[in-house]
């Protein structure tokens, strides 16, 4: 691969199996995926189809069966050092203090200065907008400030990949979409390569510059979808909803389908 490739990370034929009291269950099969730099990829699909478990693969949390990871070119077995992960839940460590929980997301201690520890610290939470409650514990704010304070610290190590597992699902409505605004944000400040994982088609395609549709288990790529509509979204845009019915149509049959759309 040259150089002068856009291609940040290739997943080349990868798939997992996993042991279980009655046998084996294959959990991912054939995933091949490219994803370029600075893009924006969702991943959508049914609850078990490997959504996660694919993320935990390229976090380096889970081990490959078969296949093969590269990033920027160079095939890599711990892909976990040029990742980082915000989960569902926050998981802040609660003793911490907001601001003692987004250092704790420098990896290397030798990465920053002093200085440039607390100034890149502050810079992250003014970018997440909690700047003003770096001293407070999280049970003391809400859930949607909380996973603010999950980016930042996901962020702070500067990873070429964002991975976000569901990141806003436990969320209220109102709070998921002005969160999802922020994510752009940050995404169009960063420039940093993101992968993220839902259920949601909406939010699939608000988000992302592709949207890959998975199947159900084993998991495999069963589509993709780019997503050329101008930011900010408008959601009820005909070219919004058309692309939602499209991939609407890869989960159903037309008999199975619970209600219809209409254009």
């Amino acid at each position: 691969m040259s150089s002068e490739s856009q291609e940040e990370m290739t997943i080349k034929k990868l798939g997992k199996t996993f042991l279980v009291d009655k046998g084996e269950v294959e959990a991912l099969k054939n995933i091949n995926l490219t994803i370029d730099k600075g893009q924006f990829i969702t991943i959508v699909g049914s609850s078990g189809c490997g959504k996660s478990t694919l993320l935990r693969i390229i976090m380096g949390l889970e081990s490959i069966d078969s296949g093969s990871i590269y990033m920027d070119g160079i095939e890599v077995t711990d892909v976990g050092i040029d990742t980082s992960m915000v989960f569902q839940e926050s998981r802040l460590l609660p003793w911490f203090t907001i601001e003692q929980n987004v250092a704790f997301g420098i990896t290397n201690n030798n990465m920053f200065t002093r200085n440039q520890r607390k100034e890149r610290i502050r810079e992250l939470l003014e970018l997440v907008g909690i700047e003003k409650f770096d001293k407070v514990y999280p049970h003391q704010l809400s859930g949607g400030m909380q996973q603010r304070a999950s980016i930042a610290r996901a962020l702070i190590s500067n990873p070429k990949v964002l991975l976000m597992d569901e990141p806003f699902g436990a969320l209220d409505a109102l709070t998921r979409i002005k969160m999802q605004q922020e994510i752009l944000k940050i995404w169009q400040r960063e420039h940093t390569t993101m992968l993220l994982v839902t259920h949601d088609i909406d939010e699939a395609i608000y988000l992302g510059d592709k949207v890959v549709v998975m199947s159900d288990r084993p998991g495999t790529i069963r589509n993709t979808f780019n997503v050329d509509l101008p930011r900010p979204r408008d959601r009820d845009s005909s070219d919004f909803v058309e692309i939602h019915k499209k991939i609407y149509k890869n989960f159903f049959t037309k008999e199975e389908q619970p209600y219809a759309y209409s254009i």
